[in-house]
């Protein structure tokens, strides 16, 4: 019989399908793997994309998302959630119920509102129902400074607009700045009344397709594992550089992470 410290952590993702492999929950079942966890995945839509950018966008039916979730949450321990794509406000709504009755599941949310190409994934007040419905019960954010001003437009700097997130309830906001126009990346983990933490990472020559993903999933993994936070989040970037700083240009668009860059 199988010791019960000897079986994988479970984290059920919440992301939409993308064919190209490169993000989404393909994205969320590799960088789980790799961090010795195990992936329950939950598609939320179907979409048509390429390495460069998105096409279309499908949401899943609402009650066949519901569905999904709850036939493996009744037969399955779970040990954190990772939220992506969401794709419509009735998706933000379905989770929303489901994350009510497990309050003391750590949440990871990457707050994915277009793509890189500059697709949006919907034309809905998505991030006002993000704000009110998953903040509160959302354990660590992971957007970019782009996702940061649409979800706090008000902040007159990237400190005020996290420091506004976390008024509204999540715990914590791992802010990445692939966007920025700097020689380093720097990445800041904000946490009510505590210092920041900043963490400085190479800057890459190349554009990525899933970094995002690739983060957020591996950071849900190693909260699984039972790390802290400041742990997790540092553990987590170091996994998303390598698999970055490993990636191969599969198609005519962006690189795609090798998150399987440890196996030899």
């Amino acid at each position: 019989m199988q010791n019960i410290a000897d079986k994988k952590p479970n984290v059920m993702c919440f992301s939409g399908l993308d064919p190209t492999g490169g993000a989404g929950i393909q994205a969320d079942i590799e960088a789980l793997f790799s961090t010795g966890c195990h992936c329950l995945p939950i598609v939320t839509a179907l979409t048509v994309q390429d390495t460069g950018n998105v096409m279309a966008s499908h949401p899943t039916d609402p009650a066949l998302l519901i569905a999904q979730a709850r036939a493996v949450l009744e037969d399955i321990p779970v040990q954190a959630f990772k939220i992506g794509l969401l794709g419509s406000i009735k998706t933000v709504e379905v989770i929303h119920t489901l994350l009510t009755d497990y309050p003391d599941i750590p949440v990871i949310l990457d707050p994915i509102l277009r793509a890189g190409g500059g697709y949006e994934f919907t034309r809905e007040s998505i991030a006002e129902a993000i704000n009110t419905l998953l903040l509160p019960m959302t354990t660590v954010i992971t957007p970019n400074t782009n996702e940061l001003r649409a979800l706090a437009p008000n902040g007159d700097s990237f400190d005020a607009s996290a420091n506004e997130l976390l008024d509204r309830g999540c715990q914590h906001v791992l802010l990445t700045g692939t966007h920025a126009n700097s020689p380093q990346v720097i990445n800041r983990l904000y946490t009510r009344h505590q210092p920041t933490q900043s963490y400085s990472w190479q800057r890459l020559e190349h554009e990525y397709h899933g970094s995002g993903c690739t983060l957020a999933a591996a950071l849900a993994g190693y909260l699984a594992h039972g790390l802290q936070v400041n742990e997790a989040a540092q553990q987590a970037q170091r996994f998303t550089w390598e698999s970055l700083n490993h990636g191969t240009r599969a198609g005519f668009g962006q690189f795609l992470p090798n998150r399987s860059h440890w196996n030899r």
